[in-house]
């Protein structure tokens, strides 16, 4: 299932409770975002040639690291 937010046209705005829900799509996006670019600015995903579950697993190995050394 794919969660999209609301969208805004000329003849229509959007309500108060569509903008909420907005704001918090984009903050639990936020996270996620930010984890795509850091592996994206180590450049570690782009070489990549292994097995997708292989992948999955290195990737967050990753995220754990990045958070550890956040954390410091």
């Amino acid at each position: 299932m794919v969660v999209t937010g609301f969208k805004a046209t000329r003849a229509r705005k959007l309500t108060t409770s569509e903008k909420e829900a907005n704001r918090a799509l984009a903050a639990a996006r936020a996270p996620v975002e930010h984890g795509f670019a850091h592996l994206k600015n180590w450049r570690i995903l782009t070489k990549l040639r292994t097995d997708p579950a292989r992948a999955t697993g290195l990737r967050r190995a990753l995220f754990v690291l990045t958070n550890l050394e956040g954390a410091r």
